[in-house]
């Protein structure tokens, strides 16, 4: 980058400061003024989810929005604290570099590695060195308990196979998994409920396991069926109103007929 436009980016993250000082300012924003920490994060939760739904539509106009609206509650946040005599947004930046300059030796420092995978078990034993001497302190007490239940367990489930407590394979898995889908089979004819919903969430478990294994991510996965359910879903709607009928007045074989009409048109 050129210096002119390191100049630049610093001078419009001024502005962004001076703006989030002016709003919580004495003569700034009434609403923006009664803000706290608590109150601001749930929009930051939104913000991100619509981030991330920019991202999968692969809109770059939209990301770069949706990134600004982070960027400016990070920067919201961080004042807040700011009034409040813990930090500013430059200890939240010089924070971040030193971690991330610190967890990547191979880059700053003379380590070296062969592969991603000795990079992420290097980034796992700074992390775990960086957490020593906490009292009561786990490994897995860094996963949010606010994360999403399928990204929680993918976090959490890749935490302990790094320690090597679990040492499964994917065809142990697979076989897990079976066994887990035949009990949950066996308290879903008794129609236990309580046991189905146990059942259930241990084959869940273990098939949020197995994504480790296949080198895929859960949630993005989960997202893609998700996308193509409701674009099939909404092509079938479309070919039966084309058709002169309703959605509610079709028979299950009329149904299923318009389902796969919507899978080849």
């Amino acid at each position: 980058m050129e210096d002119s436009q390191v100049k630049q980016a610093h001078f419009f993250l001024n502005d962004l400061t001076e703006l989030v000082q002016r709003l919580r300012g004495k003569n700034g924003c009434p609403w923006d003024r009664k803000q706290t920490p608590a109150t601001v994060m749930v929009y930051l939760i939104e913000e991100v989810y619509e981030l991330v739904e920019a991202i999968e539509a692969g809109d770059s106009r939209h990301i770069r929005e949706e990134l600004g609206d982070v960027l400016f509650h990070v920067f919201f946040i961080a004042r807040m604290f700011e009034e409040q005599g813990s930090f500013d947004i430059q200890d939240t930046a010089r924070a971040v570099i030193d971690k991330m300059v610190r967890r990547h030796p191979h880059v700053f420092g003379n380590r070296t590695f062969k592969n991603s995978e000795e990079v992420i078990q290097n980034w796992y034993k700074i992390k775990k060195e960086e957490t020593k001497g906490s009292p009561g302190g786990s490994l897995l007490d860094s996963v949010p308990i606010q994360l999403p239940s399928l990204v929680r367990a993918y976090k959490i489930s890749e935490r302990a196979a790094r320690t090597g407590f679990d040492r499964s394979t994917a065809a142990t898995l697979l076989q897990e998994i079976k066994d887990r889908l035949d009990r949950l089979t066996a308290v879903v004819e008794k129609t236990d409920k309580e046991a189905a919903a146990r059942q259930y969430g241990e084959a869940l478990f273990s098939l949020v396991k197995l994504a480790r294994f296949i080198d895929v991510h859960p949630e993005i996965a989960l997202t893609g069926s998700i996308q193509t359910f409701v674009k099939r879903f909404k092509k079938m709607e479309g070919l039966i109103t084309d058709s002169g009928r309703d959605l509610d007045t079709l028979s299950e074989d009329e149904m299923q007929l318009f389902w796969q009409r919507a899978a080849t048109s």
